[in-house]
């Protein structure tokens, strides 16, 4: 490679790389500003909320736990995230495997209907949903909400395993009917593996729905008992609106879990992702 062509590549991708900088500093700023602001007085976020803070101040932190229902919230939050992320995996890898090797003859009616289910809005069938659960007891059961909020996510779950599955060689299942497993074997002990980068993607998308979830909780966890850590502190509003050190200590508690997983598990959405989206 000649010296110019050295030269010419690394400024063929500068605007791209100036174009992901921009990116990155638009999504991290806020994030970094709720951090920031909520280690400071009252005073010092109403003077210039985008100074650093002279000294580190954790009232806000103390009452935003307190007043937040935190101690109560995480918790519910943790049992809400996992319950869905469970059955989600559960149930969407048996699924998209029958969707992709064609198990069924109705595949694709089953096809379009999972493509109308992620259009339809979930207002649609709140009222119905409500009485239902209402009747079997169930209203402020974070088992059962996980349970609904999973039902909500199973349909771009299934697409995306779906695809996933299809770009498994045939020869494999092949190879594994022949030696005598099973269908259930053939499935948990060699495709599931497989798709693992697939089923770990759809396993944090599900959480990070479930973590954030606000209509369907809302709705069906109504005492305090069973807030989750979004309506606890969305319960805030009212009375802390001017009080921006404990509103913002309160996002950062609700922001710095999700955040974490999310880097802990990039690597793992961008190839599934990567993973799903790529046929053939």
């Amino acid at each position: 490679m000649t010296l110019s062509r050295r030269i010419r590549r690394p400024l063929a991708l500068l605007p791209g790389h100036v174009v992901l900088v921009a990116l990155a500093i638009t999504a991290l700023a806020p994030l970094l500003l709720v951090l920031v602001n909520a280690f400071k007085p009252r005073q010092e976020i109403t003077r210039n909320p985008l100074a650093l803070p002279t000294e580190l101040d954790l009232s806000g932190f103390e009452r935003a736990w307190q007043y937040g229902h935190f101690a109560t919230g995480l918790p519910n939050s943790l049992l809400l995230t996992a319950t869905t992320v469970v059955v989600v995996l559960v149930t969407a890898g048996p699924a998209a495997y029958v969707l992709s090797r064609r198990l069924i003859r109705i595949v694709p009616i089953a096809g379009v209907y999972f493509l109308m289910a992620m259009t339809v809005p979930i207002q649609l069938f709140l009222f119905p949903l409500y009485a239902a659960v209402a009747r079997l007891g169930l209203l402020n059961n974070v088992v059962a909400v996980g349970v609904i909020v999973a039902a909500l996510n199973l349909p771009i779950s299934i697409l995306l395993l779906r695809t996933y599955f299809e770009q498994i060689p045939d020869e494999i299942i092949e190879a594994a009917t022949v030696d005598g497993a099973s269908t259930v074997r053939t499935l948990w002990h060699i495709l599931l593996p497989i798709a693992r980068p697939g089923l770990i993607t759809v396993g944090i998308i599900a959480g990070l729905n479930a973590w954030n979830e606000y209509l369907i909780t809302s709705t069906f966890l109504q005492k305090q008992q069973s807030l989750t850590a979004t309506l606890g502190f969305l319960t805030m509003n009212g009375t802390f609106t001017t009080d921006q050190t404990a509103m913002m200590a309160g996002a950062a508690i609700l922001i710095v879990p999700v955040a974490v997983l999310f880097l802990l598990g990039q690597r793992f959405i961008v190839d599934g992702l990567v993973g799903g989206a790529v046929k053939g």
